[in-house]
């Protein structure tokens, strides 16, 4: 939800500006930071039609900072559960028949299928940012945010030595 006070966006208990000012302050500890951010964008796939899929070409501008088999293994991994969401079959033509049948008033008791695997997307990527992204200066914006057009990951430069 958006927090009020101060104007940002939360997900998963911390905000995008909490997140970028805790890898920023990594990045600082006795350093300067000279340059400003770099983001990627990892576009959409729309070689096998409109589901949601992004593609797994290695972006050049991550060499030397996520190994190419990291960064494949996450966006096939993002893929992957973004296929599951969006599966067709018996239980999600039982919810859609239901709510059509109570008039859309079950969506207020139940969880959707496909709401139910967004947690899990942003669950999946919330960890790996902690475990593999975060510690090398790397933080991926979850694709919901983007308006599922892109996946973009925010590339901090490495922390410069005063002289």
């Amino acid at each position: 939800g958006i927090n009020a006070e101060y104007g940002y966006y939360i997900t998963n208990n911390l905000s995008y500006a909490v997140v970028e000012s805790r890898l920023m302050a990594a990045n600082e500890q006795n350093a300067e930071v000279t340059t400003a951010p770099k983001k990627v964008f990892v576009q959409r796939d729309y070689t096998h039609g409109t589901e949601c899929k992004y593609e797994t070409n290695y972006p050049t501008q991550l060499e030397g900072v996520i190994a190419r088999e990291t960064f494949t293994d996450t966006v096939n991994k993002i893929n992957e559960l973004f296929e599951r969401a969006e599966e067709l079959g018996c239980p999600t033509y039982t919810e859609g028949c239901l709510s059509c049948m109570t008039g859309y008033l079950l969506y207020f008791c139940i969880e959707t299928k496909y709401s139910k695997e967004m947690k899990q997307i942003s669950l999946f990527i919330q960890r790996q940012n902690d475990e593999i992204y975060h510690p090398r200066g790397v933080h991926i914006v979850e694709p919901m945010l983007r308006g599922l057009r892109c996946i973009e990951l925010v590339v901090y430069p490495p922390p410069t030595r005063p002289v």
